[in-house]
């Protein structure tokens, strides 16, 4: 099965890539390469032995879209490529809208254009808001405190509506929270350019002697030890959730709304504390403000993904924090360039 893998380039698109692969699957990589390099094409090779087809390319070019989706002969669509940083969103919501909403509108008319009619989405528990409750199931109402959650619901929005005028579509929202992890060899693992957003590569890029401390943003939430608490889930376990949403509900008409998460919440301290046993290393801190857009919990009733899909995460705590600063210690720069 040829499936089209936008920001296949990405943290989790890289790794799905390679669990497809292990699944028989064929990904074909598009992407950009506003926030990867090209030579992970090579470490993706160097762990399955396959370098996918890549092509570098936008998906808000629809022309070039069409002409990939046909000339590939592309059966579905996993589609991460967008910006996705919450921060940087509230400075900067013309591009998250260009990028994710226009983007993902050109992608859907490409794909209709020729004639591809599966679909997986990288949505994001950010759709949920600021829950009223927890854990989340997918019934939960939808509402954004940011930019890029805005943007990702408003996908979904437009999505849903799309499928309800072609049923014949199989369209997949899968919302998945905090994503963290490396591949078990230390080859790949989440490289972003610049500073990071998200805690784990900013605590290993601390640990690696990179950065000077971190930045815990906010201390006076209502949680156990007043910072925020996530679902935190390995990278490999959420890989491994889109190829059983293809293998499930790729070729099922419908629209199918998935949670990839643990089901377990942990607070940005206890991750700190967990990647410290990890590395060995002591991650020097800072309790700075709360940041924009945020909220004080968020974490995954994931039963519906175990009942349709029979997926479950499986990687633990230590895997996390283990895998982690496996990349980060073999690769304290990151993936080399070009």
């Amino acid at each position: 099965m040829k499936v089209l893998v936008t920001g296949g380039m990405g943290y989790i698109g890289s790794h799905t890539c390679i669990q497809m692969i292990e699944a028989g699957m064929t990904p074909v990589i598009l992407d950009n390469l506003y926030n990867s390099k090209s030579t992970v094409l090579d470490r993706i090779e160097k762990v399955c032995g396959v370098k996918p087809t890549f092509i570098q390319a936008d998906i808000r070019d629809k022309s070039t879209m069409v002409e990939v989706l046909k000339s590939h002969d592309i059966e579905a669509v996993i589609h991460f490529a967008g910006l996705k940083a919450v921060g940087e969103s509230v400075a900067k919501p013309l591009e998250y809208y260009d990028n994710n909403v226009n983007g993902t509108l050109v992608l859907v008319d490409a794909m209709r254009e020729a004639g591809v009619k599966s679909l997986v989405f990288s949505s994001s528990a950010t759709v949920y808001g600021d829950p009223a409750s927890v854990p989340i199931t997918e019934d939960f109402p939808t509402s954004a405190t940011n930019p890029y959650g805005r943007s990702k619901l408003m996908v979904e929005e437009c999505l849903t509506d799309f499928q309800k005028a072609n049923p014949d579509w199989s369209i997949t929202l899968l919302r998945y929270f905090n994503p963290v992890g490396s591949h078990p060899t230390g080859e790949l693992g989440e490289d972003p350019q610049g500073i990071p957003n998200n805690l784990m590569p900013f605590v290993s890029q601390v640990a690696v002697g990179r950065r000077e401390f971190l930045s815990v943003f906010g201390s006076d939430y209502p949680t156990k030890d007043g910072t925020g608490v996530r679902d935190y889930i390995h990278v490999m376990d959420l890989s491994d959730g889109h190829v059983a949403a293809l293998e499930k509900v790729g070729n099922k008409a419908g629209l199918h709304v998935y949670n990839l998460g643990t089901g377990n919440g942990y607070s940005v301290l206890e991750m700190v504390k967990a990647f410290e046993t990890a590395s060995g290393k002591d991650v020097p801190y800072q309790l700075v403000e709360r940041r924009p857009g945020d909220i004080a919990e968020c974490w995954a009733d994931p039963s519906k993904a175990m009942n349709e899909l029979g997926w479950k995460a499986s990687r633990t705590l230590e895997e996390m924090t283990g895998d982690t600063w496996r990349w980060q210690s073999n690769n304290p720069q990151g993936y080399p360039d070009a």
